[in-house]
């Protein structure tokens, strides 16, 4: 009796490089970012002709961070590919931005050839040991016919649980090495629902207590999920506020939204904290930046009565013990509340407080030093833009400003590092764009800021990705400045930066530039950059002054 002949024996043979783009097209993946290198040529080679948008940018960090928006912006894992050693270590930014925002993203990198290995051959790196720390997974595949597995493997564990960044290797002569092996099917996280006995005990909580309060933040969120909640906060008479950079999980302009727990947030919002008896905390981990160096919740045990949704199990109890702890990820929690009943008391006033002081906070920006009025033109801002532009930011003072006045009212409009990486916010606009083409995106980039990514404005060129990019230029590193006047007064080192006229590098790739130095100007300039229809940037002097009107944002 002859054995049967194995199904894929009777595949056509592949290259691994061809079976890698492949399982990407199988996950449905729109866009890869990448640097190129020598190292995966067989990838590359197999990305010509396919289906994906390909994006070749400037520096493997840029490209590692547009990824990580394409993770913030989708719920699925942003692809980026860099090639080995230098490579690999420029894109680790973005793994970490990654790593700390739970963004799913994998990280595809070039490795040397497999009869190399343990050498110290050229640019070679033990990625495991490199980015253990870092991401989820690591792995680097040895074998063509074990793409399909380890790939989809990928895929679950970027966005399963606590999502994250999964790096893979990929060595150079496997890449080429023919193999006949089936294509693993579409993934889709598999997602935590909450116990009905959870649910029920929740209520309970609920009901009894005197100030509540919701607070929202993570990922793992969809437009569906953040509509159920508001209407759950609704019927609960809940205030709700959004953990650091995560503002866009609940519109600003609901009657339950009490604003945002920021670096230096407002101080009644944190006394609400403080003086609330339960705590309910969805999808975040309320870290640093939220805690206010851990000072709201007392670690372990909080005064208030915390229970804390996260996706997963391992973040729960971490750092809070919880009264209650439930494992699930925001959409299944959130498609969960609609079964809950509504508690007799509404808390009325308990949440028209809480918005009123919100809105007072944000409505009106303060006096600045200096004839740019930055606060001014970011109300300007949050007037003229629509609801679903995007807009994003990378790390600094100027981010504050942001926070404070700009007024998100639509999921997945927000693209900001909550780890407080420098260098995002050009890379995010610039995916962002691609990806919304339709939409209206703008980039925020501090002087400092912007020059750690900047040469990817050559990828909106080169692409036409008419995003519009707003330099504030006060001619420092102002938060750093901000720390050294108050620890170390007198004895600035290392602050001080001297910058190019930023309208002019905008024209010299081929883009639209705009210098601006007082506020009159700012609202004309943005208008004819959005009339150019090409990458504008707008070149904004603030102050030096101004920094000591900021506590990592304005006081």
């Amino acid at each position: 009796m002859t054995s049967p002949i194995p199904a894929t024996s009777l595949m056509p043979a592949r290259t691994g490089g061809k079976i890698l783009i492949d399982q990407l097209i199988a996950q449905g993946v729109e866009r890869i970012t990448c640097v190129p290198g020598e190292s995966y040529l067989a990838a590359l080679d197999a990305m010509h002709g396919c289906p994906i948008d390909v994006l070749v940018c400037r520096a493997e960090g840029g490209a590692a961070m547009m990824a990580e928006a394409y993770g913030k912006l989708t719920g699925r894992p942003g692809v980026c590919f860099v090639t080995r050693g230098p490579g690999a270590t420029n894109a680790s930014p973005g793994v970490h931005i990654a790593m700390q925002d739970s963004t799913p993203m994998i990280l595809f990198i070039g490795q040397v050839g497999r009869d190399m290995r343990e050498r110290e051959a050229f640019q070679e790196v033990d990625y495991k040991a490199v980015f253990g720390t870092m991401c989820k997974w690591v792995v680097e595949i040895d074998r063509a016919d074990r793409i399909p597995e380890l790939v989809a493997r990928a895929f679950h564990v970027a966005m399963q649980g606590r999502p994250g960044p999964v790096v893979i290797a990929l060595p150079e002569d496997m890449l080429v090495e023919p193999a006949s092996v089936a294509d693993a099917p579409r993934v889709d996280p598999t997602l935590g629902w909450p116990a009905p006995a959870d649910l029920e005990r929740l209520a309970g909580l609920l009901g009894q207590a005197r100030a509540p309060i919701a607070v929202i933040g993570g990922s793992g969120w969809s437009a569906a999920a953040c509509a159920q909640f508001a209407a759950f906060a609704e019927r609960f008479g809940l205030p709700v506020a959004t953990t650091f950079r995560r503002t866009s999980l609940f519109d600003a302009l609901h009657p339950n939204y009490a604003g945002e727990l920021g670096i230096g947030p407002d101080a009644r919002l944190k006394k609400r904290l403080l003086d609330a008896d339960l705590v309910l905390l969805v999808g975040g981990r309320f870290g640093e930046m939220p805690s206010s160096s851990y000072t709201i919740l007392e670690v372990p045990c909080p005064r208030q009565a915390l229970v804390h949704v996260h996706p997963g199990a391992e973040e729960i109890g971490r750092v809070y013990q919880p009264v209650l702890g439930i494992q699930a990820s925001p959409q299944s929690f959130c498609a969960a509340l609609a079964d809950l009943p509504a508690p007799l008391q509404q808390r009325t006033a308990l949440v028209e407080t809480a918005h009123r002081d919100y809105l007072d906070w944000s409505e009106t920006a303060r006096q600045l030093p200096g004839e740019f009025q930055y606060g001014e033109a970011m109300v300007w801002l949050r007037e003229r833009l629509p609801r679903d532009a995007v807009v994003c930011n990378g790390a600094g003072n100027y981010a504050g400003w942001i926070h404070r006045h700009y007024r998100y009212r639509d999921f997945a409009t927000q693209l900001a590092p909550t780890c407080g990486s420098m260098g995002y916010g050009v890379p995010a606009a610039i995916l962002a764009k691609r990806h919304y083409p339709e939409r209206m995106v703008v980039g925020f980039a501090g002087d400092g800021c912007f020059l750690m990514n900047g040469q990817d404005f050559a990828t909106a060129v080169q692409y036409n990705i008419a995003v519009i990019l707003i330099v504030i230029d006060n001619g420092r590193l102002g938060t750093i400045r901000m720390h050294q006047d108050r620890e170390y007064p007198g004895r600035a080192v290392a602050t001080q930066l001297q910058n190019p006229d930023f309208a002019d590098y905008a024209r010299a790739f081929g883009g639209h530039g705009e210098r601006v130095v007082r506020t009159a100007e700012f609202a004309p300039a943005f208008e004819r950059a959005l009339a150019s229809g090409k990458p504008a940037i707008l070149h904004c002097l603030l102050d030096a002054r101004a920094q000591s009107h900021a506590k990592d944002g304005p006081a």
